[in-house]
């Protein structure tokens, strides 16, 4: 595909997911791109992680894993790339296939939820809220913890969920975007250090990492330019990325959450519990850890802010590239 009809589909996918975001009865009837790439990531960990085998053992068979994962996604989004440009303005249908891999819409739905459950259902609403968006044990959260979970959560799948989806599928088309997004979804599902996955699941973990090392960045960048714009605290988010960013256990994760707390005067991330577990991590941000419903607003400003961002981006593109074509 040229970049031509690469971006001018990008500019479709963006704007069809902006505004109509992945329809529910299409889920309801047919599921989810995601939800696919999720029972092919678990039937293989069923059939390839084999408990009773070694550590090296388990480790070959998550790369061989990996490998098919990216093939699998890779190839088949390469056909239905070409189908589709095999028709007139056939950049039309392929931009509203590329927008299910985008998840701005749904993303603010979710994070707002959280906001609404405290609101209405108080503690218990919100940790059942946040509970859909982030993997820690909700019940170890109080309010404070469970607004900093969402506005986490936030940062992190805008970076994963929406600037790296982008990005992917600026550079790369639909296998771009699709080899993203089953790589992102096997290190949602595989890529924990636990005793079932750390040897299996470090392929597609460190892949993910090498994927996400651009668009985490531009991410912070873009949070960065939010703050400026909508309350002044470009400078400080810039100053959290560049002093925190590097001390998360995630080489990518700090940049994004880094940059919201500099923005938002939050300290964010820290030691969390995931299931049993207790996972030790540095603070992103030196500001306030007691944050509240009137923060996650905050935080869904920002994002709304960097989203507008990235659409005027995409808009210059789009017509650059437009005007270069019929002029």
């Amino acid at each position: 595909m040229d970049l031509f009809s690469r971006i001018l589909s990008l500019a479709i996918a963006w704007a069809f997911e902006m505004i109509f975001g992945y329809p529910r009865p299409l889920y309801a009837r047919i599921g989810h791109p995601v939800t696919w790439m999720g029972a092919l990531v678990a039937g293989l960990d069923r059939r390839l992680n084999v408990e009773a085998d070694s550590r090296s053992t388990r480790r070959s068979a998550g790369i061989v894993a990996t490998g098919v994962l990216v093939v699998v996604a890779g190839l088949g989004a390469y056909l239905v790339e070409r189908l589709c440009l095999s028709f007139t303005y056939g950049f039309i249908p392929l931009g509203i296939i590329a927008s299910s891999l985008i998840a701005s819409k749904s993303l603010a739905e979710h994070v707002e939820n959280v906001a609404q459950g405290l609101e209405t259902g108080g503690l218990a609403g919100g940790r059942k809220a946040v509970s859909m968006i982030v993997g820690r044990n909700p019940e170890t959260l109080d309010e404070p913890g469970v607004c900093r979970a969402a506005i986490e959560s936030l940062a992190e799948n805008f970076s994963d969920g929406v600037v790296a989806p982008v990005f992917w599928y600026a550079l790369l088309g639909l296998p771009g975007i699709a080899v993203y997004k089953i790589v992102n979804t096997a290190d949602s599902m595989i890529g924990h250090r636990t005793p079932r996955h750390e040897a299996f699941g470090w392929a597609s973990a460190r892949l993910d990492d090498w994927l996400n090392l651009i668009p985490a960045r531009l991410t912070a960048l873009i949070l960065s330019a939010a703050a400026f714009i909508s309350h002044r605290r470009g400078r400080a988010a810039m100053l959290a990325v560049r002093r925190d960013a590097g001390k998360h256990r995630s080489p990518n994760a700090g940049w994004p959450e880094a940059a919201m707390a500099g923005a938002l005067d939050l300290r964010l991330a820290g030691p969390r519990v995931y299931g049993e577990t207790v996972v030790e991590d540095a603070y992103m941000g030196d500001g306030r850890s007691e944050a509240g419903v009137a923060d996650i607003r905050k935080a869904l400003n920002l994002f709304h802010t960097a989203c507008v961002i990235l659409s005027a981006v995409i808009g210059v593109l789009t017509f650059y590239l437009v005007y270069k074509q019929y002029h």
